[in-house]
């Protein structure tokens, strides 16, 4: 029996529901972060004396900092998932861009915008 070289059309759909789920989840949370760094939520130390105001500066930075990490990481994370559906789209979700063989359908559910294998992925931190 030849080795298959695609997932079938089944195996896709549920793959684009896992995707579409996690796409869903990523997308409240990057609005959430963006909201905290546009102050939209409406915690900040406006409301607070100028002794707190000092003292909160400095770490008000350094959150908003780290905010903006979290919201460019997550903004990547949709990004990839986005790419993973027009790869199914295509028919081609699931193939690793290096090997060109089928990614095992568990590291896909945990990973489901992975585009290597874990072969390919050890074989590149060589």
């Amino acid at each position: 029996m030849a080795e298959k070289t695609r997932y079938s059309d089944a195996e896709l759909e549920e793959f684009r529901a896992i995707i579409l789920e996690k796409l869903e989840l990523a997308q409240r949370d990057y609005d959430m972060l963006k909201a905290s760094l546009t102050g939209a939520d409406g915690n900040d130390t406006d409301d607070t004396s100028p002794t707190y105001k000092v003292l909160e500066e400095g770490a008000n930075t350094l959150s908003k900092e780290e905010t903006t990490r979290l919201a460019q990481r997550q903004l990547k994370f949709i990004q990839g998932l986005q790419a993973a559906l027009v790869r199914i789209e295509n028919k081609t979700y699931g193939i690793c861009r290096e090997t060109g063989k089928l990614i095992p359908k568990e590291r896909l559910r945990a990973v489901p915008h992975a585009t290597l294998s874990i072969e390919a992925k050890n074989n590149e931190k060589k």
